[in-house]
């Protein structure tokens, strides 16, 4: 279920994956500036669905499977923890014009740059996750970082569509949306140079991964599908997001 050869090799070409994943989200949230609010909500629910089942099915499981549930348990606290930190010292501000982080940024950053770093807390876990599965066979990390690229579809679709109101610059919104993919590859890159200099900490790795991506999904993403009152929709989209993940997981 393992392999360990060139993690940092894989990492890298995985970590591509979810990048041009968010590049062509980001490329249709330009041409299609006019598109309703709910198709926002259904395609980041999906990808919260699919988070969701990556983290147990891709990351935890083989986490334990590998040590045993007090690593995977010690991992998992901490990927939440270290999210947590970031999310909160880190001054950001969401789509929806909600800031976070220590007040004394609030209003002193300029908004793009808020946003910004809002992307960075989002992607950094889904990069990390894409370089943790590096560590695994060859066909089960492939179907994690096309799960991954399919989920962020929708998520550069929801940072470029609202950045062209922010700057007024369909290119530069595409733009920050393509190079908010590229953060995922280096998160990537950095996870599998860390599994490389330290290969026992696989399983560490892999649950602390998952840790990060459940905050995310729990703190971030859910509540951006609510905010505008489509629940059922985002419903949907989180359940086929989740039926989605547990195909392609079922296929390796």
């Amino acid at each position: 279920m393992f392999s360990e050869a060139d993690a940092l090799g894989r990492s890298i070409l995985f970590g591509l994956i979810p990048a041009l994943g968010t590049s062509i989200g980001g490329l249709i949230g330009v041409l299609t500036p006019h598109s309703r609010e709910s198709y926002m909500d259904l395609g980041l629910s999906f990808a919260a669905g699919l988070m969701l089942v990556a983290s147990f099915t891709s990351l935890l499981i083989p986490s334990i499977e590998l040590s045993n549930i007090y690593v995977a348990l010690a991992g998992l606290i901490t990927g939440v923890v270290m999210i947590f930190i970031m999310d909160k010292l880190t001054p950001h501000e969401h789509l929806e014009k909600r800031f976070e982080g220590p007040a004394r940024y609030k209003g002193r950053v300029k908004t793009l740059y808020l946003m910004v770093f809002a992307l960075l807390i989002h992607n950094i876990p889904e990069g990390m996750a894409v370089g943790a599965g590096s560590a695994l066979v060859f066909e089960k990390g492939l179907a994690l970082s096309i799960a991954i690229a399919i989920q962020d579809v929708p998520e550069g679709f929801a940072v470029s569509y609202p950045l062209i109101g922010l700057t007024g610059n369909r290119f530069k919104a595409f733009s920050i949306a393509a190079l908010s993919g590229f953060s995922e590859t280096l998160a990537s890159m950095l996870t599998g140079l860390l599994i490389e200099v330290g290969q026992g900490l696989i399983p560490f790795i892999l649950a602390l991964a998952a840790g990060a991506m459940i905050y995310v999904v729990s703190d971030e993403v859910i509540p951006e599908t609510h905010k505008y009152g489509h629940e059922d929709v985002a419903t949907i989209g989180f359940v086929t997001g989740f039926i989605t993940m547990l195909f392609l997981d079922s296929l390796v």
